[in-house]
């Protein structure tokens, strides 16, 4: 494949004010009015004088030529806005009666010579985009503030979704998720894991203190409910000590759970877990429990609250990191495209093979969308008012069209004076 030739650079076009190009105009007809002018006193003092001499006779002759050529040019360059002296001539105001065929012939032109896709490809390989993006990102400032952008975009896109909508979703997703999980052996496998780490150790002594902790502060709570299932025909005070031995008892027994490492209900309790992963694997029984708890906490609104604060807090927390630019996800999209602007800058390959996509995409975009974006071209301007869009053309094109009227007054007046000249060789 033969090398791309660079672009020649486009010379920018200097902007000027609506105030500023009327001045322009408006002196450059004055100078091309002024020198019609001249020619055409200068035919009328030499013509009324009458000629004598040959030099005068060139003087005329000239004059004569210059005056003609500048009145035609003059006659060329209005008709293209507007009707010569107000007359209705044909084929004047050209581009006040032709706009509409004019926004065709141009969409027409633009579809077929700037939407092509092989000049668009063209243009994109010419123009090295890969290497130009590689640099630009590899630059933290640009990557800084492309981060920046991304991050904004995301939050904004995230503000577009419905809370109930996203809820909804997280809580589908996760249903299909979990309903592929088998809970029975999952939590087998856990708390088998639980008793290689002599976690259950830990467990029996937190449910020990748990129930401990329950007769301490439930006491009266308790007391209560003794006294109500106890025998009227019991004296108060008997029930009442009896209630106070048992309580009494059964937090000393608890303690001693606690503290003995060789209690016999601590063994006991050892040797109920240990079988335990292998039941939760086998037993249909615990599988079946399992799924049930499963059913029901997946079909409770605590799950879809839990959904739905998630969601609000993780849009909240996507918010504060986009507005900080010291945050972690600035900092690590930012990171995350210098990297990749380095990677690309060094990668040949894939440079070749990002350019290749850009073209297929400019490619694709252009046979897509060209019929439509030159139809917005002839729209738009078939759309403009006709006087006005030949003011505004008049304003761009005028100057350099006044200095065509006096190329026309100076070449005409050279025409007639060679003419003249050849006039006189063959009298």
């Amino acid at each position: 494949m033969e090398p791309a030739v660079p672009a020649a650079p486009v010379r920018k076009i200097e902007r000027e004010s609506l105030e500023a190009r009327k001045q322009r105009l408006a002196a450059a007809r004055r100078r091309a009015t002024a020198l019609l002018g001249a020619v055409t006193v200068l035919f009328i003092v030499v013509t009324g004088f009458g000629v004598h001499g040959t030099l005068l006779g060139y003087v005329q002759a000239g004059s004569e030529a210059a005056m003609v050529g500048g009145i035609a040019d003059w006659f060329a360059v209005t008709a293209l806005f507007r009707h010569p002296l107000g007359l209705p001539i044909p084929h004047t105001a050209v581009i006040v009666e032709r706009k509409d065929q004019f926004a065709a012939t141009l969409g027409q032109f633009v579809q077929e010579n700037f939407l092509n896709a092989d000049v668009l490809a063209d243009r994109i390989r010419g123009a090295g985009l890969a290497r130009r993006l590689a640099s630009w990102l590899a630059d933290p400032d640009n990557a800084g503030r492309f981060a920046g952008h991304a991050a904004d975009v995301v939050v904004t896109l995230a503000g577009t979704l419905s809370d109930e909508d996203v809820q909804s979703a997280l809580t589908a997703e996760m249903t299909r998720a979990a309903a592929n999980i088998d809970v029975a052996p999952l939590a087998g496998r856990v708390v088998g894991v639980m008793i290689a780490g002599g976690h259950h150790q830990v467990l029996f002594n937190t449910l020990v203190t748990g129930a401990d902790h329950y007769l301490e502060t439930h006491r009266e709570d308790l007391r209560e409910r003794f006294e109500s299932e106890a025998p009227r025909w019991l004296p108060d005070v008997v029930y009442g000590r009896a209630f106070d031995r048992l309580h009494s008892r059964l937090r000393e027994r608890l303690s001693a759970m606690a503290a003995d490492p060789d209690d016999e209900a601590r063994k006991q309790f050892e040797d109920w877990i240990a079988g335990l992963p292998e039941q939760l694997k086998t037993s249909a029984s615990m599988r079946e429990r399992g799924e049930t708890i499963k059913r029901e906490l997946l079909a409770s609104e605590g799950v879809r609250d839990w959904t739905s604060w998630l969601w609000k807090n993780a849009k909240e927390s996507l918010r504060m990191q986009a507005s900080d630019p010291d945050s972690q996800l600035r900092r690590r999209i930012t990171v995350a495209l210098a990297a990749a602007g380095r990677r690309l800058g060094d990668d040949q390959p894939l440079q070749d093979s990002l350019s290749r996509v850009l073209e297929a995409g400019a490619r694709r975009l252009a046979d897509q969308f060209h019929d439509e974006l030159a139809g917005l071209v002839t729209g738009t301007i078939q759309r403009w008012d006709a006087t006005e869009t030949s003011t505004q053309l008049e304003l761009l094109l005028g100057r350099d069209l006044q200095f065509i009227r006096i190329n026309g007054t100076v070449v005409g007046a050279g025409v007639g004076l060679a003419l003249h000249a050849i006039a006189l060789a063959l009298a």
